[in-house]
Formats: C-alpha cells, sequence, structure tokens
C-alpha cells in the first residue's frame, strides 16, 4: 500500500516538475534550466541531509554517482526526442520504456513475485500510462527512426535509475540523490559551458550557434527555446525562466524524495510502472493553468491508472 500511494503520489509531483521546467525552457535555454533545476535540488538536499540523516557508505555512494550519470543522460535524451516529435507519440513510449525496464529488473533479477491480480494491475497501469501521454492530433506525423530511438534511450535510462536508486540500503537515507544531483548539475553545466564556448566560437567565425541548426523533423508547435535553439531572450525572461528552474528543482526533487519511499517501501516493479504516470501530472497542470484541453482518452488513462494503484495495494 505504502510503495503504491508514494510512488502514483511522486509521479504527480514528477509531472508538476516538468511543467515547470517546461515553462522555464521557454524563458531560457533547455540545458541551463535542467542545470539551474538540478542545482536546486543538490542545495536543498545538502541543507537536510543533515537533519534527514543517512550513512556514507562506499556502496551507496557509488551508486548514487552512477544514477547522477544516468539521469543527465536520460534528460538529455528526453529533451532530444521531444525535439524531434512528434511529442504525442514518442512521450508515451519514453514513459513505457522507463516502466518496462525496471519490471522486467524486478521480475527477471530481483525475483518479485505478485499475485494474479498484480500482474493484471501492472498491464492496467502499462495502458494508463500510454493512454495519459497519448494525445491524439489531426495530421500527426509518423516519428523517425532517430526520434524513436531517442526515445527508447531515454526510457531505459530513466528505467535505470530507478534501478540504481533501487540497489542502495535504506540507511543511506537522502544520501544517493545527493550525490544523483551534484553529478547532474556537473554534467549539465559543463554541457552549457561547451555549448556558450561553440557558440561564441562560431559567432566569431561568422557562423550560426550549433542549436540554432535544429533538425528539419522539429515539431514547429514546440517553443524554439524549449528545444535549446540560441534565442536572444530579453533580461526579465531571463530571469522568469531561471526562477521556474529554480522552482522545478525543488519540486523534482520532492517527487525523487517520494519515489524513492516508494521503491524502498515495496517491489521495484510496482514502484517504476506507477512512477511512470508522471506525464499526469503535467496535463493536469496545463489544463489548470494553461486551460489546455484533457482529451477523453487521458481521463480514462489517468481513472484507469487510479484503479491499477489499488489493485496493486492489494496484490
Amino acid at each position: 500500500m505504502v510503495t503504491a500511494v508514494f510512488s502514483l503520489l511522486g509521479a504527480f509531483v514528477f509531472g508538476a516538475a516538468d511543467f515547470l521546467g517546461g515553462l522555464a525552457a521557454k524563458r531560457v535555454n533547455s540545458v541551463l534550466a535542467t542545470a539551474v533545476a538540478a542545482l536546486t535540488g543538490f542545495l536543498l538536499l545538502a541543507a537536510a541531509a543533515p537533519f534527514l540523516g543517512g550513512d556514507w557508505t562506499g556502496h551507496d555512494v557509488f551508486w548514487g554517482v552512477v544514477s547522477g550519470v544516468i539521469g543527465a543522460v536520460a534528460i538529455s535524451l528526453l529533451y532530444a526526442c521531444l525535439a524531434i516529435g512528434p511529442m504525442s507519440i514518442l512521450s508515451p513510449l519514453t514513459a513505457v520504456v522507463s516502466a518496462v525496464v525496471p519490471m522486467v529488473w524486478g521480475l527477471v533479477i530481483g525475483g518479485e513475485r505478485f499475485a494474479a491480480l498484480g500482474y493484471w494491475a501492472l498491464g492496467l497501469a502499462l495502458v494508463a500510462v500510454v493512454l495519459v501521454g497519448f494525445v491524439p492530433e489531426r495530421g500527426a506525423v509518423r516519428p523517425s527512426l532517430r526520434g524513436i530511438l531517442m526515445a527508447i534511450g531515454s526510457g531505459v535510462a530513466i528505467g535505470a535509475f530507478f534501478v540504481t536508486i533501487d540497489q542502495t540500503s535504506e540507511q543511506s537515507g537522502v544520501v544517493p540523490l545527493l550525490l544523483n544531483r551534484a553529478v547532474t548539475a556537473t554534467i549539465m553545466f559543463a554541457a552549457v559551458g561547451v555549448l556558450a564556448l561553440v557558440a561564441a566560437r562560431r559567432r566569431r567565425d561568422g557562423t550560426r550557434g550549433p542549436a540554432a541548426s535544429v533538425d528539419d523533423s522539429v515539431d514547429e508547435r514546440m517553443p524554439r527555446a524549449a528545444v535549446g535553439t540560441v534565442v536572444a531572450p530579453t533580461r526579465s525572461a531571463t530571469a522568469a525562466g531561471v526562477r521556474l528552474a529554480i522552482l522545478c528543482g525543488a519540486v523534482d526533487v520532492t517527487a525523487n524524495g517520494l519515489l524513492l519511499i516508494g521503491i524502498r517501501a515495496g517491489d521495484l516493479s510496482v514502484a517504476a510502472v506507477l512512477g511512470a504516470m508522471y506525464p499526469a501530472g503535467t496535463i493536469l497542470l496545463a489544463a489548470l493553468v494553461l486551460k489546455e484541453r484533457i482529451a477523453p482518452v487521458q481521463w480514462f488513462g489517468l481513472a484507469l491508472a487510479l484503479v491499477a494503484a489499488g489493485m496493486l495495494a492489494l496484490a
């Protein structure tokens, strides 16, 4: 019961973080927004660590660092595949893969077993992930092979994050998450620095910045700043983007904490499948704040997710 509740709650909070991150990426470069969010999470965890406690063992430090590297890869591939589009297909594909990888790991490698009701619930939860993330569009285009491979790679990396965090001990407390955020922030800020240097050199040579050469298959409905295009944002827009990224980092680290509790309270396969419901939080906030319409199929997916969560709790 604890695993189902905290994993599903963590998924919705993750969705809220994605929503805030998306707003931030409309105002500043998405790589910078991700770096700021990761740094914010690290600082909050560093401030809370003395009160929350946690043992610093070599085993947990190792897996915390590994999860940080994997997290940076997952975020990079996620932004890349969504930039290629179409989002309505690649987003749920990423979510499904991110659920399947740890589920298979838990059932095959971890030896997790359920009653028949549990397996039916896992199947329903996977269907719910697809329905929640799927947005039917008029004239939707087929995804390219490159986009599909990136989406699968992102999903595998997100799923691997679940697996690596599951390897840590309960005695480690928030230490793995602290290291995760430190490593991810370091990698992303290094990426920001490299992109800035390359862009400066190309401007000096009289050519366009690297991010300005966006693939022709990029979804034109996406804001150019959201796919990493070099733009000239105003100072107020940049400040607003940084503030949103900071808020995103605070919400994101809260979601990580909830999912960590869910993972450690029960089975990895259950926590991962319910954790993959993160598009639900984004969709609900988009409907409430941006007045975006929620399709009937998405409402059905949300209801199905709650049913699956209840079944998993009973199983």
